[in-house]
């Protein structure tokens, strides 16, 4: 069963922007990678960014300049500031721990993710 808990998605025009929160357990935050996803209707579920418990990042290619990721240790949150949003960054975001080369996720359980909608 997934322990983090995914929150501050809603509806924004394109252009806006939105900061998400993943809070995870303190056994899985502290000791690994941490990724966040997301799900448009109709396709699979893709890595938007990840980072490493050193603090190393990633970003997929749609969301480079856009999008930033970082880390809380005190707080076991991951955050995911999004900026310049348009309507392809629609979808619901999840976030998992995560292999640090690859980012793909480490467990197979999912949260319940947040939803975003960007449209005018």
């Amino acid at each position: 069963q997934a322990q983090q808990v995914e929150s501050g998605g809603g509806l924004v025009q394109p252009g806006g922007s939105l900061i998400l929160s993943c809070l995870a357990p303190g056994n899985i935050f502290g000791r690994h990678a941490m990724g966040w996803y997301r799900q448009a209707p109709g396709k699979e579920r893709e890595l938007v960014a990840g980072i490493t418990a050193e603090g190393r990042t990633q970003y997929s290619d749609f969301v480079k300049g856009r999008f930033t990721i970082s880390r809380d240790g005190p707080k076991s949150t991951v955050y995911l500031q999004m900026n310049s949003l348009q309507p392809d960054d629609t979808g619901v975001y999840y976030c998992n721990a995560a292999r640090p080369v690859s980012f793909t996720p480490l467990f197979g359980s999912w949260g319940q993710g947040t939803q975003v909608t960007v449209s005018s």
